[in-house]
């Protein structure tokens, strides 16, 4: 098989139902999280390499797995120019377990009362990347949905979910290390007992 096919040379691409531009708000969104996929898997991989066999290491590698999963999953539900209920893969389910892991991570970590810069250790640094990408495939989607087009409403939740997803473990990858986030100095306080007030 050869992995080129010259369909999309004139700027077309196939969707599940027909064919539309590659610049079209659901080619997007949806190439926009397999953006995001790429980075996770980079980020996966910085675990692997950074963190050694820590239980940190090792918990945070298969979430990351499930999420590389479900990121295709969201993908496929968004490829479809009109899907039916049966068809979409992204489920309420899915959120929830992300809201665990949040949790989980959020319990071990440090109090914060303002904004933190990106960085830290290789893993964190890596994390808060995919937590800036996924909100920009979270805006795809909400575009997506604003000009009419057939958008699951789970993935933006999905979506959603996953930005403070990434937050919450890049700041437990610091954590685990002891390395501490540093705050956004000239910052006013817009956290409260560890968690997100926004």
């Amino acid at each position: 098989m050869k992995l080129y096919t010259r369909t999309g040379d004139k700027g077309m691409t196939s969707v599940i139902g027909g064919k539309v531009s590659k610049n079209d708000e659901r080619v997007e969104a949806f190439g926009t999280i397999d953006e995001l996929n790429a980075f996770v898997g980079q980020a996966a991989a910085a675990a692997a390499g950074g963190i050694g066999a820590s239980p940190f290491a090792a918990a945070l590698s298969d979430e990351l797995a499930v999420i590389q999963h479900e990121l295709f999953d969201c993908g496929s539900d968004l490829s479809y120019a009109a899907p039916t209920p049966e068809q979409l893969k992204v489920q309420p389910e899915m959120t929830a377990r992300l809201e665990a892991w949040i949790d989980r991570h959020e319990a071990g970590n440090p109090p914060i009362a303002r904004f933190i810069l990106p960085g830290g250790t290789a893993v964190a640094a890596a994390l808060h990347v995919c937590r800036t990408v996924c909100r920009r495939a979270e805006r795809t989607v909400v575009t997506l949905a604003a000009t009419g087009g057939s958008c699951p409403p789970e993935v933006a939740k999905y979506l959603n979910r996953l930005s403070d997803y990434f937050f919450a473990a890049a700041r437990a990858a610091n954590a685990s290390e002891g390395v501490p986030d540093v705050e956004y100095e000239r910052g006013a306080a817009v956290f409260r007992r560890g968690g997100r007030e926004l």
